[in-house]
């Protein structure tokens, strides 16, 4: 007996298989059937969705839930248009906390301002707390001088702005964030993703440098996935900084590894490892982006990471310890360098079937396209920045430079996979509105960027189910609606095949069956 029989549905499956049905059955988690497959069968619940249009859930392959949901739980100066008010916000802020404390403020973009604020305007409305102003892009921070004076020697900083490395020394002197703390934050941040039809999500990376909130984050996962608080299925990136030597036999080929030789795959259909996460360089917010011309209007270019000899031994040894590999590459240099370390570790140890990514791919030369094909690495986009950034990136690119920036057609021509994410909390994480963008190529500020790369609706659709799912391995469960998959499946108000993406509205999102957000049909 069926658990559940949807009825009078438009299922777009995208299955080429089967791309249309009426009907789909349910048991225990997973798609039965469709259409004539199900029809007799008796189900303890039948629903008429009444003609609602239903497609594969969304999936997002990019994302910081721990730190989304921090965020959401953080003071915010995002709406602040002046340093007075800026500065009046957090002053505000810290009136909340003891002397002494930690007074965490999202929501900081300089450009907003004109310029950056410095340590000792902070020091004005700080009142013995402890300010860490964070940068939007997560690659920054601007600390008042009580936390600058706890910093370790010789930690570089301008005025208090505190960027890559130096920002993650901040973070080390900040954190660790309780496991009660993260798992709050990473059940609010799920139920978001829920809302906007997401049901499984890439956490892009804990355990080290940028990304880590404990020395036990994986711990936060484990605990809100026992107590039915992990809203999404999620596969957990790992900081390649928790590669270390091991004494493995000479014949596995393991240089370096996690401990227990963990790696890509482990875990279940709610909870696993995914990719091991390298960064090459930093934000292009940030100008820390690594390109191979200079910033327009600026005289820097970007820096790399950490050196490139380093970069591409983490790359290779990760690759050999049987991972795959997710690599932060947004400017077009950390794209070579990206590229190359990857060509390196398949060259001297190959694995075709490793399905390595660059997260980002910012800024993609023509010449390095090819090279996208060539090796099988998928690009990991995020459409949605063009639309909250793209004025300024287009800006500091120059006209001939910005066609580049987050490319789509190109990439499909080159029969490279295009993968969208959102990387939230960045910018916006609704996959609708970030396929809106890869139609149009239009920016918040109503400009076109790059006009030539957008896309059609069925490859932003399949951008953020069947792309997306097999850049994270899961496309033998989600992405398309099929018998035996998982059924994450996503009820909206129109079909984004044939209706402008942004004006589409999510009714319902289920989860392995169960609706998991809206109940307006169910």
């Amino acid at each position: 007996m069926l658990d559940l029989l949807l009825v009078g549905g438009r299922f777009a499956t995208l299955d080429p298989g089967r791309p249309h049905a009426r009907s789909l059955g349910i048991w225990r988690g997973r798609v039965v059937g469709l259409d004539e497959q199900v029809a007799g069968l008796p189900a303890r619940r039948t629903v008429d969705l009444r003609g609602a249009v239903v497609l594969p859930a969304f999936l997002d392959p990019h994302v910081h839930l721990a730190w989304t949901g921090l965020a959401a739980g953080s003071a915010s100066v995002a709406a602040e248009t002046t340093v007075a008010g800026l500065l009046a916000a957090v002053r505000a802020a810290a009136a909340t906390r003891a002397p002494g404390e930690w007074v965490d403020v999202a929501g900081y973009d300089q450009r907003r301002l004109g310029r950056h604020v410095t340590a000792a305007e902070l020091d004005t409305v700080a009142a013995g707390r402890w300010v860490n102003l964070v940068h939007d892009s997560g690659h920054a921070c601007v600390v008042d001088s009580a936390v600058l004076a706890r910093l370790p020697a010789g930690t570089p900083h301008r005025d208090g702005l505190l960027v890559e490395a130096a920002a993650g020394a901040v973070r080390a002197l900040r954190q660790p964030y309780a496991v009660t703390e993260l798992v709050d934050a990473i059940e609010r941040a799920g139920r978001q993703c829920l809302s906007e039809g997401v049901t499984a999500v890439s956490e892009a990376g804990i355990g080290g440098g940028l990304i880590t909130h404990s020395p036990v984050e994986l711990a936060a996962y484990q605990r809100a996935e026992e107590r039915d608080r992990l809203p999404v299925r999620v596969r957990l990136m790992v900081a390649g900084a928790l590669l270390r030597p091991v004494g493995a036999h000479a014949g596995d080929g393991v240089a370096r590894a996690m401990d227990l030789g963990l790696r890509t795959g482990f875990g279940g259909d709610r909870l696993s490892i995914g990719a091991l996460k390298v960064f090459t360089d930093g934000g292009m917010m940030a100008r820390t982006a690594a390109l191979t011309a200079p910033y327009v209007g600026g005289d820097g270019a970007g820096e790399l990471y950490a050196p490139e000899a380093d970069l591409r031994a983490v790359v290779v040894d990760g690759h050999r310890a049987g991972w795959q590999l997710a690599v932060h590459a947004i400017g077009d240099r950390a794209v070579d360098v990206a590229l190359d370390a990857v060509e390196a570790a398949q060259t001297a140890h190959p694995r075709p079937e490793a399905r390595h990514r660059v997260e980002h791919a910012g800024l993609v030369r023509p010449d390095q396209l090819a090279r996208f094909a060539a090796l099988g690495v998928t690009p990991v986009v995020q459409p949605a920045f063009l639309w909250s950034f793209g004025d300024d990136y287009a800006a500091v690119m120059g006209p001939d430079r910005a066609p580049w920036l987050y490319r789509g057609q190109s990439f499909v021509e080159e029969g490279v996979r295009l993968v969208g994410s959102s990387d939230r909390p960045v910018t916006t994480g609704a996959p609708l509105r970030a396929m809106q963008f890869m139609l149009d190529r239009t920016t918040g500020g109503g400009h076109r960027v790059g006009p030539a790369e957008a896309v059609s609706p069925a490859t932003a659709v399949r951008a953020y189910t069947t792309e997306a799912a097999w850049a994270c391995h899961w496309e033998r469960d989600l992405g398309a609606l099929t018998p035996g998959g998982l059924a994450d499946l996503v009820v909206l108000s129109a079909d984004p095949h044939v209706a402008p993406p942004a004006d589409i509205g999510v009714r319902a999102t289920v989860v392995g069956g169960r609706v998991a957000w809206g109940e307006e049909l169910f």
